[in-house]
């Protein structure tokens, strides 16, 4: 299994998010950032990204929910959603599997740490 996985639930209609552009990013140095993976939702609004271990450290997914809701010819206000949380890796180089999941609409959103 993919190390990090997100699901997006559009919380408007009470449907999976399905074609909502995602892309991992490791955190670096300041502001800057690395771009390690890029993804769609499938039909589910499930993505799995990223290699099968992520290296301690700050990450970003950044969801593309501006498309999303052009393409249904809704309005919105964020035209993307960034998430930036944290990889903790143990003494002996495991980690737990990082589920990061969306609930959107068109003028608000909420995230928490998934199991």
């Amino acid at each position: 299994m993919t190390h990090l996985t997100t699901h997006i639930l559009d919380a408007a209609t009470g449907t999976p998010a399905a074609g909502v552009e995602v892309t991992l990013a490791a955190q670096r140095a300041g502001l800057h950032k690395t771009t390690m993976a890029e993804g769609v939702t499938d039909a589910d609004g499930r993505l799995a990204l990223g290699p099968e271990l992520l290296d301690a450290g700050d990450y970003t997914l950044t969801f593309r929910t501006g498309a999303y809701f052009a393409a249904q010819g809704v309005e919105s206000f964020y035209p993307f959603v960034t998430v930036t949380f944290t990889v903790e890796v143990a003494d002996d180089g495991t980690s737990r599997h990082y589920h990061v999941p969306l609930l959107l609409s068109p003028f608000a959103y909420s995230t928490y740490r998934g199991s």
